[in-house]
């Protein structure tokens, strides 16, 4: 192909992969810093013993190896590969392990393990709460729901077929409302019920965010999947609020029905449709329903009522709280950067337990992202994974070293 007359200086540009003093991605120093800063290094090697297993020496450096990789963009074992290029290493405050290294860690780990590692990751919301970035005596809600992580190939243990036909794991995540901060996760098994596990869950839950600073009032909001009689009385027992969908059985639609048109309340809604709020009793609960008409040409020729219910003990008038209950999407935009920005688009072992390390350590990849964000750079607004990554992560980078003093240089303007 003939050399391009627009751009004569590209062909004559040389291309040479020889400075050792390069740094691919500088702006790790941010959360490199912010991990030091919490001890996550240190709380790692004092907590998580694997004995006499292959694997067991330096968790710390380990730990920190997958962190970093994921902050920087990697979601397999290979791509921590992408820390040991030029300088890079220099900016993480650690040794960067070799893929096969960390791979050796991640298949040591057991269930025990994985609550060692668990305790870490308290340890680590506790700290950065306690820097700021937490609720305090404020009121706190947070989001539970259950996802999908897709594995590739068969010889996955405890990957299976679930009710979307992908194949993978079914863990549970719960999020704080607003920050979108993981405020803990359990991998279960591909075929898993939705609610399987979810009192216990709960307890765990409750008991890390009043350990790690929360002393407010708690509210709970969950879909229907979580809908059940064990999970209201665990939630009512720690005095926790909630806010559940319900299914449309029997019983709701009869309560319903129960409903008089003078208790309908109209509320905001896109111009597509409108939309009305009642409630009821139910089960000494209080059973907020919203009904939606959609206006479009079909709709107008057939009028009929959508009905969406959900239980709740809260205070509050019916409008306020069904507007707060919408609200619960928004734990699928933290589970969207928790795959797409910290490394759980996938599970890339073959062992259950260390997919399981593989999760905790995703949490606390995305849990730095959000806390640079609120804390290191104040920002009031949600910001994004793969924002952070594009404006400042990824920017290239030179260390030079004089009179003893290391200097990072980064692209002017």
């Amino acid at each position: 192909m003939p050399a391009s007359h627009a751009t004569p200086a590209l062909d004559h540009l040389r291309v040479a992969f020889d400075d050792p003093h390069a740094v691919a991605s500088a702006g790790l120093l941010l959360p490199a810093t912010l991990a030091e800063r919490l001890g996550i290094g240190q709380a790692a090697d004092q907590l998580i013993d694997l004995g006499d297993r292959p694997g067991a020496a330096n968790p710390g450096a380990k730990l920190l190896t997958v962190v970093h990789a994921m902050v920087a963009g990697g979601d397999c074992i290979d791509d921590t590969d992408l820390l040991r290029c030029g300088s890079t290493a220099s900016v993480l405050g650690h040794r960067v392990m070799a893929p096969s290294t960390v791979g050796t860690f991640l298949r040591a780990f057991t269930f025990g393990h994985t609550r060692q590692l668990d305790q870490l990751t308290e340890q680590v919301l506790a700290g950065a709460w306690a820097a700021g970035a937490g609720p305090g005596d404020g009121p706190m809600t947070i989001d539970a729901d259950s996802t999908i992580v897709e594995v590739h190939g068969h010889a996955k243990q405890g990957a299976s077929y679930g009710y979307t036909r992908t194949l993978g794991y079914h863990p549970l995540l719960a999020t704080r409302a607003g920050s979108g901060e993981v405020l803990h996760a359990r991998l279960r098994a591909g075929r898993a019920n939705t609610a399987r596990g979810m009192p216990r869950f709960v307890d765990e839950l409750v008991g890390r965010v009043r350990r790690a600073g929360a002393s407010g009032e708690l509210t709970i909001r969950m879909d229907s999947g979580f809908w059940a009689a064990t999970t209201r009385k665990r939630l009512r027992r720690h005095g926790v609020r909630y806010s559940i969908t319900v299914r449309q059985t029997k019983p709701i639609r009869q309560a319903i029905q129960r409903i008089g048109e003078e208790g309908w309340t109209p509320i905001c809604y896109p111009d597509s449709g409108v939309a009305e709020v009642a409630e009821t009793a139910y089960k000494g609960d209080r059973l907020v329903v919203r009904r939606v008409r959609h206006l479009t040409t079909q709709g107008q020729l057939f009028p009929t009522w959508d009905y969406h219910a959900f239980v709740t003990d809260r205070v509050g008038t019916t409008v306020e709280l069904d507007a707060d209950h919408r609200r619960h999407a928004e734990v699928e935009l933290a589970i969207r950067d928790l795959k797409a920005g910290a490394g759980l688009a996938h599970c890339p072992s073959g062992r259950f337990a260390a997919n399981a390390a593989w999760l905790g350590a995703a949490t606390l990849a995305h849990n730095l992202l959000r806390w640079i964000a609120a804390v290191g750079l104040g920002a009031r607004e949600l910001v994004v994974a793969k924002t952070l990554r594009r404006t400042l992560l990824v920017l290239p980078g030179r260390l030079t070293r004089s009179a003893r003093r290391a200097t990072l240089h980064l692209p002017r303007g």
